[in-house]
């Protein structure tokens, strides 16, 4: 999964671009192996702002209006009301929901009414606080694996039937807990849910991100969500 993002304040600034050539990008990352292209227009980054619907569907509906169906893509965004408008103009794709619903209670009913796949992330609070919520008595992989069976539970209940787990890598949590986590991936096995993985140029992997998806390939991870296409691709075949 590559990332294209909309926005003019993502923390990594090489996967910033215009919506004028944001079809350009998403070309090249296909090109150099990208099986799904993410598209976001609200930044999520530590102290990031919130966007009004408005804006981020301005940023996002020139980009959509232009996707022909040749590929398949995500919209990583909370709202109910940007999952609607872009089915009805692109339709089908995955909704990447840093939430898990949490955010908007109109998002799972609106994924389970248009039949959408969809990946549920852990996080706790908003990118101003979640820094400041990193405590787990019980320890961060078991409280995990507890907040997804919920989720699985919720997710039967509301009609959603494909669906995606990603355990959040720097959403309130350490760097120390990010890595418990891909060192742990096996524990959500037992939820027979494809795993991904944003660990791509978080402050936890230091500069070494390949260092990170090595270690969550072994583990388990089933999807990485990446800037860099070719360096994912060369880690991907050290490994086979």
């Amino acid at each position: 999964m590559a990332i294209v993002n909309l926005t003019p304040d993502s923390f990594f600034a090489p996967s910033r671009v215009e919506a004028s050539g944001a079809l350009a990008r998403v070309g090249e990352l296909l090109a150099q192996g990208a099986d799904i292209i993410d598209f976001g227009a609200v930044s999520t980054r530590p102290g990031a702002q919130d966007v009004p619907v408005e804006q981020e569907w301005e940023r996002l509906e020139p980009v959509l209006r232009r996707c022909d169906g040749s590929f398949e893509f995500s919209i990583d965004t909370t709202s109910a009301e940007i999952v609607r408008r872009a089915y009805a103009l692109a339709g089908p794709f995955i909704v990447n929901d840093i939430s898990a619903g949490e955010d908007d209670p109109e998002m799972l009913p609106t994924v389970s009414l248009l039949g959408l796949k969809y990946i549920a992330m852990h996080k706790r609070g908003n990118p101003r606080t979640m820094d400041s919520r990193c405590e787990y008595p019980e320890g961060v992989v078991p409280a995990l694996v507890d907040y997804f069976r919920r989720f699985e539970r919720i997710a039967a209940e509301t009609g959603i039937g494909e669906w995606i787990l990603d355990p959040g890598l720097g959403f309130a949590k350490t760097p120390q807990q990010c890595w418990e986590i891909l060192e742990q991936l096996e524990a959500f096995a037992p939820l027979g849910r494809p795993v991904l993985i944003g660990a791509a140029d978080k402050r936890f992997t230091a500069g070494d991100t390949e260092k990170a998806h090595r270690t969550a390939l072994l583990h388990g991870a089933d999807i990485l969500r990446v800037h860099d296409v070719p360096a994912a691709i060369q880690t991907l075949q050290d490994l086979a």
